[in-house]
C-alpha cells in the first residue's frame, strides 16, 4: 500500500500500522512499536520527530542494535526491500569488480575500527559521493560516528515515511 494519508495512518490497528510503517527504521519494528500510543499524528513530519525521540531516548545499546541492523553499503547480501532500491539507485548495487573491492576494502577498515556498518542515506547520491564519504568519517572518533550514523539514520527513515505516507491535504489532491 502507497502513499497513505497521515489521517488513515492515525486510524490503523497497532498491528496494522506496525506491518505499514514497521520497516521505517531497519529491521527496527520495535520504534513503530513504541510511537504508535503516541497518535494521532498532525503531520509526517510529527510521526518522524516521534519516531527520533523514541530512538534517542532508547539505550546506548538499543541504539547499537539499530545502526548494527543496517547493511554494508555495496554489500551483496540479502536486505530489505528499501535498502536494496536505496543502494541501487546510487548504483552500489552495480558496481564493477574494481570498485566492489574498494567498497569491501573500505567496509572492513570501518567495521575494523566501528562496531557497526557505514550508514549514509544515499538517496540523491552516486557511488562517489558515497566512497568518499566513508572515506572521510574514517577519521571521526567512535562517538562522532555513532551521532553521525544515527543522523543518517533519521535521515533515511525520512525518506521511507515520506515514500509510504503523505499529508492529508496532498490525499485529497490524488483522490
Amino acid at each position: 500500500m502507497n502513499n497513505v494519508s497521515i489521517q488513515y495512518i492515525n486510524q490503523l490497528s497497532k498491528q496494522h500500522f506496525v506491518s505499514l510503517v514497521g520497516d521505517i527504521f531497519e529491521h527496527s519494528a520495535w520504534v513503530a512499536e513504541e510511537v504508535y500510543p503516541k497518535r494521532p499524528f498532525s503531520s509526517v513530519e510529527q510521526l518522524h520527530e516521534k519516531m527520533k525521540e523514541i530512538v534517542a531516548q532508547a539505550s546506548a545499546e538499543k541504539q547499537l542494535e539499530l545502526l548494527q541492523a543496517h547493511p554494508n553499503l555495496g554489500a551483496n547480501i540479502a536486505m530489505t526491500s528499501a535498502s536494496t532500491a536505496e543502494q541501487t539507485k546510487a548504483g552500489l548495487q552495480n558496481l564493477t569488480q574494481d570498485e566492489y573491492e574498494q567498497f569491501s576494502s573500505l567496509n572492513q577498515t570501518y567495521m575494523e575500527k566501528f562496531p557497526f556498518p557505514f550508514i549514509l542515506a544515499v538517496r540523491g547520491k552516486q557511488k562517489e559521493d558515497i566512497y568518499k564519504a566513508m572515506q572521510n568519517r574514517l577519521l571521526n572518533t567512535e562517538q562522532a560516528e555513532f551521532d553521525t550514523a544515527l543522523e543518517e539514520v533519521y535521515k533515511i527513515a525520512f525518506f521511507r515515511l515520506t515514500d509510504k505516507v503523505i499529508e492529508d491535504k496532498e490525499a485529497k489532491k490524488r483522490a
